[in-house]
């Protein structure tokens, strides 16, 4: 599952968690908000399922409050020790640039399938019910979108 992002980086030269066998960190899934000053800054989005942090690349600040959806790009999966990573991946290495932790905590996941990813988060910056929704934007239909539901 994580033979995408072991290709990508040389971890004799990036301070990149490496991909191993992790166990859960608890009873509770986790997400974490990394914002990512790259070529463009952006916020990569990931949330732990399946053993490893599936993995969006999100062009704008997330959304806090219904009404603002945003573009999240599929990428690929991430090994759970990133949930706490950050640091500087050096020039000429995947993703280059200053990687900070915007936001982190657990969530519920409601409903999942290919198309469609319903959760609950319980963050310091993002909190509520949040839905990811696949669209066939992008290349290979990577692209889904990203929006905080309305309550009540």
């Amino acid at each position: 599952m994580l033979e995408e992002y072991e290709k990508k980086r040389d971890f004799n030269k990036t301070s990149e968690p490496p991909a191993r066998g992790e166990e859960k960190n608890s009873d509770k899934p986790v997400f974490v908000v990394q914002r990512h000053d790259a070529t463009n800054l952006h916020y990569d989005f990931r949330l732990e399922m399946d053993g490893v942090l599936k993995s969006w690349a999100v062009p704008k600040e997330p959304p806090k409050s219904p009404g603002t959806r945003r573009l999240a790009i599929e990428t690929e999966d991430h090994p759970l020790g990133y949930a706490d990573f950050e640091g500087e991946i050096p020039e000429g290495q995947y993703g280059a640039g200053r990687v900070e932790i915007w936001d982190r905590g657990t969530f519920e996941l409601l409903k999942r399938n290919e198309k469609e990813i319903i959760i609950t988060l319980h963050g310091e910056e993002l909190e509520g019910d949040y839905v990811l929704i696949k669209t066939k934007y992008g290349k290979e239909d990577k692209g889904w979108l990203f929006f905080k539901k309305k309550t009540g």
